[in-house]
């Protein structure tokens, strides 16, 4: 999981009147100088509109840079790449990266403007420090070409989202993966089996609730060490947790924590002084303190932790739609008789059924484009096939299920059955075959989202994923604010400033959960924060946003 970053810490100046109206192709590029009047149509479509299936209209190749994950290593075979070029007439030169080499081959490629033309995987964050190079092509000025990805902005009301995406000469860089609805992830696991020992039956309403769940289980099973140990703290404490939580107080945090501003309604205020924050670490270091949480969750590894709910010691954990299966198979592969796992639904909490705008944001990892990709004899092809493959409705079914009769077949009521010699997800377990490994579908490069209409999501998701997100998504999801958007000095400077104050706040919301610094002294804690920059930052952040 990778934080939340409001895109205007990573963004400059807005030009006035560039907010999107979400009526028209128009509506949603626009900003920055026009687009060259005449581009490369070698290739193209005459007739492309959303919904119209892609075929170059003579052979096109694309320069891409390639992800390679190891659980499904390239080959050149596959399906995917054969029925690319079959019935679109697309072929690719890859430069195929290693997942290791990533994120640094990547940015070392478009820093020196070598990259590829199309190179997925990347986020509106990743994308920000190569902006002011100009390496990277302004996609916004082309949206005419992907009527798309336009289409979906518009009809699931995503133009002010990607108008945050926006940098100081009005455009945007990204082509973000879009989501039809939030797909809230993260929440804890329950031994249900000793909840029902306990008398509890239904999940907690409120965080307070599950302290009092939590309270009756140390009660009913006296032997176990903590009824709750939780994990994901590599990189600070709990992180998973706490984003999942924050929402419910007001605030952003783990995970989430971002930028260190979170929007009041008003103006930005610093995260990690908010009334909000403290209630939300003060709640954590209260279950600490009772004994209901083990405080070794704020330094164990992973590995510890799970060992912990297999062994007895815990009887809740941090978790995922992923997560939970390894942890019902070490439960079975320890032989531990009636042990049912499921996973809660978030808590609401004093600021309400919430979640914090990075867990109910609704983009995903997406694409850039080389700047020297504009000059290519097939550019206009190049943009509707991506148009095409990663936003119409057509292309997402066929990069997460392949091709229907042979990898999958449809019913009358429009379910998907993946054919039995091919498993991905734990589908068709045992099956000889995997979709991504020896077909070359469901892989991160060609779906940014996994899918991003709501149907198509829960296409491959086990029912109590899809009930689960279903009953997160009737959450409010809090108001990300207006972006924040500044030039490249301001944003060094931001940088430098959010660094010392995240350091600062990290460090104390260990110490504060733990016990080790009161609660009490929430005040000098906050006079540090001012000591170290935080009203600066802060005035910063809201003169960028426009705020008065």
């Amino acid at each position: 999981m990778r934080r939340n970053r409001r895109s205007a810490l990573v963004a400059g100046a807005m030009i006035t009147g560039l907010a999107l109206t979400a009526c028209s192709t128009d509506s949603v590029g626009g900003g920055g100088e026009e687009a060259p009047e005449e581009l490369g149509a070698v290739g193209a479509m005459e007739n492309f509109e959303a919904g119209t299936t892609f075929a170059a209209t003579e052979p096109v190749t694309f320069s891409l840079l390639y992800r390679d994950h190891p659980n499904y290593a390239f080959q050149e075979d596959w399906d995917i790449l054969q029925q690319l070029e079959e019935n679109q007439n697309v072929t690719f030169d890859m430069v195929n990266v290693p997942l290791s080499d990533w994120n640094d081959r990547r940015n070392l490629l478009l820093a020196a403007g070598d990259a590829p033309d199309i190179v997925p995987s990347t986020y509106v964050a990743d994308a920000d420090q190569f902006v002011a190079s100009g390496t990277l092509l302004p996609i916004s000025e082309y949206l005419e070409h992907m009527p798309n990805f336009t289409a979906k902005v518009e009809e699931w009301g995503l133009t002010e989202d990607l108008d945050r995406t926006r940098q100081e000469d009005g455009s945007f860089y990204v082509l973000p993966g879009l989501l039809e609805n939030p797909k809230p992830t993260y929440t804890i696991a329950i031994r249900q089996d000793l909840w029902e020992g306990a008398g509890l039956t239904e999940d907690p309403e409120t965080w307070e609730e599950f302290a009092d769940q939590l309270e009756t289980i140390a009660e009913t099973y006296p032997e176990i060490d903590y009824p709750y140990s939780d994990r994901w703290s590599m990189n600070g404490p709990i992180e998973a947790t706490l984003q999942a939580a924050a929402g419910n107080f007001g605030t952003e945090a783990g995970w989430g924590y971002g930028d260190g501003v979170t929007w009041n309604g008003s103006e930005y205020e610093y995260t990690g002084a908010q009334d909000g924050y403290r209630d939300l670490i003060g709640y954590f270091a209260d279950l600490v303190d009772r004994g209901l949480m083990d405080p070794e969750s704020l330094t164990q590894d992973d590995d510890s932790a799970k060992a912990k709910l297999v062994n007895g010691q815990s009887a809740a954990i941090g978790s995922n739609d992923q997560e939970i299966l390894g942890y019902r198979t070490a439960l079975d592969d320890a032989g531990v008789e009636g042990a049912e796992l499921r996973q809660i639904v978030v808590p609401a909490g004093p600021a309400g059924n919430r979640m914090d705008s990075s867990t109910g944001g609704r983009f995903e990892s997406g694409i850039v484009f080389s700047s020297s990709a504009a000059q290519n004899d097939n550019f206009v092809a190049m943009l509707q096939f991506v148009d095409w493959l990663y936003y119409s409705d057509e292309g997402l079914e066929f990069a997460k299920w392949g091709v229907e009769g042979e990898t999958y077949t449809t019913s009358g009521d429009g379910s998907r059955t993946l054919a039995e010699n091919i498993d991905i997800n734990g589908l068709n377990p045992g099956a000889p075959e995997a979709l991504n490994t020896d077909y070359g579908y469901h892989n991160g490069v060609w779906m940014l989202a996994h899918g991003s209409t709501q149907d198509l999501l829960d296409s491959m998701l086990r029912p109590e994923v899809v009930d689960f997100r279903a009953a997160m998504n009737e959450k409010e999801v809090a108001d990300p604010g207006p972006a924040i958007l500044m030039d490249e000095l301001e944003r060094e400077q931001a940088s430098l400033q959010q660094a010392a104050l995240e350091d600062i706040v990290m460090q104390n919301t260990a110490a504060f959960i733990l016990g080790q610094r009161p609660m009490a002294e929430w005040d000098d804690f906050v006079a540090e924060l001012e000591g170290a920059g935080m009203n600066d930052y802060v005035e910063l952040t809201n003169t960028a946003a426009g705020v008065e």
